[in-house]
């Protein structure tokens, strides 16, 4: 073997002695999940894209070091490709963040987190909408679509304030979406009593609760799965809110009950 290399047969044994350093074996590691993302996308992402999938399955890394070990594995994503989405720009102005991270709250309905994330299905992206209550970690609102366009968080937003019927302004506290900074969200928000927050561009810790929900769906129930349609998609993800994460997941948050359960608890019901 050491012949057909050209190599001495010292140096070879002595590289085949020598171990792997941690950073080269956590680098293997975070290849294989660069890899699947890549063929889940089926070789569009490119690294920002494929640094989001990562983090929302709670993988954190730099996206440097994703683009690095992408470009070392001679990953590149495929131009050209165009996929339904929604295009607004960077929005005109930025609320306040008024969270700050505080992210534990005393009563219901003080603090609501939104964010959207996207699914892979056959027909194309199925983007999901969720609100979560702060208090209890309850998704009190959820909205599914095939476009990224502002309605998908008003529907989410409405299905909050129905269930809720709050008695005392809401902080709605999201990214800096273009969704989040438009002039409808605003007026709604503003109509509906809700007082609107953002997370600093770029820190995805402002956000945490909502980053968390999406980055469990994953893990717990899409699994990297691709469905064959959008309506497969939906019904798997309004099962796992509405009958397993609502009602039966036990959080680390509320001392491993479940958001309904320590509800009810705190109610006396």
């Amino acid at each position: 073997m050491c012949r057909v290399l050209n190599v001495h047969r010292s140096g070879y044994y002595a590289w085949k002695a020598k171990p792997q350093s941690k950073r080269t074996l956590a680098d293997t590691k975070l290849l294989a999940e660069i890899k699947q993302s890549y063929d889940d996308s089926y070789g569009i992402y490119g690294s920002p894209r494929i640094h989001r999938d990562l983090r929302e399955a709670g993988i954190y890394c730099g996206v440097k070091r994703v683009a690095r070990l992408m470009r070392q594995a001679k990953l590149q994503s495929i131009r050209g490709y165009r996929r339904p989405r929604y295009k607004a720009g960077k929005p005109a102005i930025a609320s306040p963040n008024r969270l700050q991270q505080q992210f534990t709250v005393s009563e219901p309905d003080i603090a609501w987190v939104t964010d959207i994330t996207y699914i892979h299905t056959y027909e194309g992206w199925l983007y999901v909408a969720v609100v979560i209550d702060l208090y209890s970690r309850n998704v009190v609102g959820w909205s599914m679509k095939p476009t990224m366009a502002t309605e998908i968080v008003l529907d989410a937003l409405l299905m909050a304030v129905w269930r809720r019927k709050p008695k005392r302004p809401v902080i709605i506290h999201s990214d800096q979406g273009s969704q989040f900074g438009s002039d409808d969200f605003a007026r709604w928000c503003k109509d509906n009593n809700l007082v609107p927050s953002m997370s600093r561009r770029g820190n995805c810790y402002d956000n945490a609760v909502a980053e968390s929900f999406f980055s469990n769906l994953k893990k717990e129930r899409i699994k990297r799965k691709i469905y064959t349609t959008r309506e497969e998609a939906k019904s798997e993800i309004f099962e796992y809110i509405e009958v397993f994460y609502n009602r039966i997941r036990r959080h680390s948050h509320l001392n491993q009950l479940s958001p309904m359960v320590f509800e009810q608890l705190q109610n006396g019901n």
